[in-house]
């Protein structure tokens, strides 16, 4: 290993390791205090209870881990976004399971929340996936209640997707294990089946304080709504248990009659480790991304057999397109090229940069891959399409316009890993959250944003002084530096895949030795749904 190569690692593991410290403290949920009050009744942690529910043998990805972090400092925070949810496996069967952390808020639904749930939802329904949800929640954050409760994409959706995917076919299992109270109380009953456990879980609209408010009657929540009045009372639950384990076993039991799952017949065969070790990923980004690298080396270390067949290899060569193997899928391959190169005309291109050839070229590639049938991955580290006179009379936009039309009309499941950057339209072309990508997660090394920091806090900056000295201000060289400087860093904060993932723009932020695992997962959920729609763009300039 050289000099250079060393540096890249020591800086990919540090952010790494910054990653997985600011993981430990979220596995933590609401603190300490918390897990072990949980304890004292007689329960698990959210955690416990996934740990407790999956195959150990299997694979669990977590999605939305970071979800509210630093978002609501005010309120306490909100770990997680108080739900712990992934893709994991029960008696052999890939599902989603969606835990309600009682350690955060007791299970309160803060509008994060809300859109972490849905987006589970959203994965069980694309890729046809049971869902478990495990439930434990006080209900909606009552002081944000205007931010969860009335809108299409609030706290209502949810019980309109269980309706939903009912109606799809796709199994949904609730197990109440502690409070699930007000709207709350319609996610398990719309469920495929019921499981209470005795003496925490409850199910109602009203818990007794309200009631004694509303109608004056007095009544215990054990009474009002627990385990034993919902399945010899009301009938609304299914089974009742002891202990969250028993409870635990009997999910097992149901999801290990379940028939197989159908198959969208992605093609697969015996996999294949690359020849190029995954654990030497770390070293080839540059450290702080300000170098070219060869992107050509990442991909030869997440496909079998490190084989990379290249389309148009001679055109376009800021973007690489190519077929290949992961764990034995045949996957069609979108990665931006950070190398400098020359073009079919000889004119250098800059590395990361999308150029009308370049865009062509993947147009016709992802429209290739939807006819064949073939999941696309999208590995970005992208900062924009290019700029200026030559490339705007070229047809920059006609061009780019394509691309973005072949990504957002493509039927085939799109996986995305931000790698490195991320900007402006680049995002959208590369297929960015806002164009639906199966599945999408960042690198330790990710950014994220509308262009680069160091333009954007300019370009802001210079609005700023120039407003300033309109209204007839002096602003002195240390005070355009100190503005800028504040500027930059509230930028910088911005782009970090801490704020894309608290936000859900990014499924979670992956360790880049573990792409090749993900994206495998990725695809397994995928080939689980056999509806494919038809291939069509529509009118695009050609």
């Amino acid at each position: 290993m050289n000099i250079e190569a060393n540096k890249n690692e020591d800086w990919m593991k540090l952010m790494l390791a910054e990653v997985n410290q600011q993981m430990e403290k979220i596995k933590l949920g609401g603190g300490k205090k918390t897990i072990e009050k949980q304890h004292e009744r007689n329960k698990l942690t959210a955690r416990e209870r996934i740990d407790y529910l999956c195959d150990k043998d299997q694979s669990f990805v977590e999605i939305g881990g970071f979800a509210g972090h630093n978002m609501y400092e005010e309120e306490g925070g909100c770990a997680a976004g108080g739900t712990v949810a992934g893709i994991g496996y029960v008696a052999g069967r890939q599902c989603v399971i969606v835990a309600n952390d009682q350690t955060v808020k007791a299970g309160a639904w803060f509008p994060i929340t809300g859109k972490k749930n849905l987006r589970m939802q959203e994965i069980a329904m694309e890729n046809r996936l049971p869902i478990i949800y495990l439930v434990d929640s006080a209900g909606v954050f009552l002081p944000m209640q205007d931010e969860i409760f009335p809108d299409k994409e609030h706290f209502g959706r949810i019980f309109r997707n269980n309706a939903r995917m009912s109606a799809m076919g796709i199994t949904q299992i609730a197990a109440v294990m502690g409070a699930c109270v007000a709207g709350g109380a319609y996610l398990p009953i719309m469920s495929d089946e019921t499981l209470m456990v005795e003496g925490n879980g409850s199910i109602f609209l009203a818990g007794s304080y309200l009631v004694k408010a509303a109608i004056g009657e007095t009544i215990d929540n054990e009474t009002l709504g627990g385990a034993i009045t919902h399945t010899e009372i009301s009938g609304i639950a299914d089974y009742k248990f002891k202990t969250e384990q028993d409870c635990l076993d009997h999910i097992k039991k149901i999801m290990s009659k379940m028939a197989a799952p159908a198959s969208a017949g992605f093609n697969r065969i015996a996999a294949k480790d690359p020849i190029k070790s995954i654990n030497s990923i770390y070293e080839i980004i540059p450290e702080g991304n300000l170098k070219p690298y060869d992107m050509l080396e990442i991909i030869e270390r997440l496909v079998d057999n490190s084989e990379f067949e290249q389309f148009k290899q001679d055109y376009g060569k800021t973007i690489l397109c190519g077929y290949a193997r992961i764990n034995g899928w045949a996957v069609g391959i979108v990665a931006n090229q950070r190398l400098v190169c020359k073009s079919k005309k000889g004119e250098m291109q800059i590395g990361g940069v999308i150029y009308n050839d370049s865009a062509d070229k993947s147009a016709r590639f992802i429209m290739n891959c939807n006819q064949k049938k073939i999941p696309l991955i999208f590995l970005q580290d992208v900062t924009g399409f290019m700029v200026g006179s030559r490339s705007e009379h070229s047809g920059i936009i006609k061009d780019g316009a394509k691309m973005v039309n072949a990504v957002a009309n493509s039927v085939v499941p799109k996986i995305t890993i931000v790698v490195g950057n991320s900007y402006g339209a680049g995002n959208y072309a590369m297929c960015g959250k806002a164009y639906d990508p199966r599945f999408i997660f960042a690198w330790p090394s990710a950014k994220i944003a509308v262009m680069g920091g160091d333009q954007a806090a300019k370009t802001l900056a210079q609005i700023q002084v120039a407003t300033m000295k309109a209204k007839g201000k002096e602003v002195t060289a240390e005070e355009e530096k100190l503005l800028l400087d504040t500027i930059k860093d509230r930028y910088y904060k911005q782009t970090t895949p801490y704020y894309a993932a608290a936000r859900l723009w990014v499924d979670g932020i992956i360790d880049p030795a573990d792409t090749r695992k993900v994206i495998t997962e990725s695809l397994i959920a995928a080939n689980q749904n056999p509806n494919i729609d038809s291939f069509s763009t529509g009118v695009f300039q050609v």
